[in-house]
């Protein structure tokens, strides 16, 4: 089959080099930056975003966008993967749309909420087909997503992941794509739960690595996450999810990942500021988009819009956007009144 991978960052470029390593499969990377794609090309290595990593010798680099997109699109069991930030969803959406003339699968790898419209993914794209009427029902559409560092990735490390779309034929498709050598692709009909999970995650990440950073210990750690998820079911459960999703993959399978592993940005940014350092500071060091920090004042909000108690949330937005230093968020969060499990 033939898949077109929209966006070359880290993990754009390891899902492409995972998809192009079996021989079923015609691969094509695009990105925004030609000369880092003629880079990529010319040593097998994404030097930006994964140094050192050595990329399949069968992915193939394409600098122009319509060649790329008319890659997958000229293949009846075509993908489309789009490997943007959630900001960069939209236009890639419509650019899509406006390209094609027949059926359109795609997919997303993108975590969060929309900033100022606080819309899931789905819903985004969902609002851009409509605003086309008819002409988009022939568009299958939905998420891959699940506990994945785009490293271990490109390494070939074992990794499974939930993919969950608008139909099962998109399901099967995405299965066809990844499911092999060391990865795992599990189907889920819950597009709303596996968003939200992939979303609140990377803000419960931010507040385990302040504790982490604080030297708070595994006791505090395991609370953290264990309560965390407590907030990522409610959340998700009002916003139309299911329970069995959030104790899954997409849920408890990538809170663990983002939370303890040393290779989250998230968890980065919680043990930066548990140093007192800024989050202009941390942000420019980085270097990385942290999609914990651009959507956790649209999970706090869509919170107290639908009267969900996430306390946690609430001490990581304080500390994020109010100046209130990790340790007396700590003192608030030990200080709430005990109460049933």
């Amino acid at each position: 089959m033939k898949l077109t991978i929209l966006g070359a960052g880290a993990w754009g470029t390891a899902l492409a080099s995972h998809a192009a390593s079996d021989s079923r499969h015609d691969v094509v990377l695009w990105g925004r930056d030609a000369d880092q794609l003629a880079a990529l090309a010319a040593t097998g290595t994404n030097a930006a975003y994964l140094p050192g990593v050595t990329l399949s010798p069968r992915l193939a680099c394409q600098p122009d966008f319509d060649a790329a997109v008319d890659h997958a699109l000229g293949d009846p069991q075509g993908l489309t993967v789009v490997a943007t930030p959630v900001s960069g969803l939209r236009e890639m959406t419509r650019r899509l749309a406006g390209r094609r003339k027949g059926p359109l699968a795609m997919l997303w790898l993108c975590k969060g909420f929309e900033a100022d419209t606080h819309a899931l993914p789905h819903q985004m794209v969902r609002e851009e087909l409509d605003a086309l009427g008819g002409a988009a029902d022939d568009v299958r559409y939905g998420v891959l997503t699940g506990p994945s560092f785009a490293r271990e990735v490109a390494q070939g490390l074992p990794c499974a992941l939930t993919v969950a779309g608008t139909t099962h034929d998109l399901t099967d498709l995405a299965q066809l794509a990844f499911h092999h050598h060391a990865m795992r692709i599990y189907g889920s009909d819950d597009l709303i739960g596996v968003e939200v999970g992939g979303a609140v995650k990377n803000v419960l990440a931010i507040a385990t690595g302040a504790s982490d950073g604080l030297g708070l210990g595994l006791n505090a750690r395991a609370a953290l996450v264990t309560r965390g998820l407590a907030e990522m079911t409610r959340l998700g459960l009002a916003l139309g999810g299911r329970t069995e999703t959030f104790m899954g993959l997409a849920g408890m399978g990538d809170l663990i990942l983002t939370a303890t592993g040393d290779l989250s940005r998230n968890r980065r940014v919680g043990q930066q500021l548990a140093t007192g350092r800024t989050l202009d500071q941390i942000l420019h060091d980085l270097g990385h988009v942290a999609e914990g920090v651009r959507c956790a004042q649209a999970v706090a909000a869509l919170a107290a819009r639908h009267g969900v108690e996430m306390p946690i949330t609430r001490a990581v937005c304080a500390v994020l956007f109010d100046g209130l230093p990790v340790a007396d968020a700590v003192a608030r969060l030990l200080q709430r009144d005990a109460r049933d499990e």
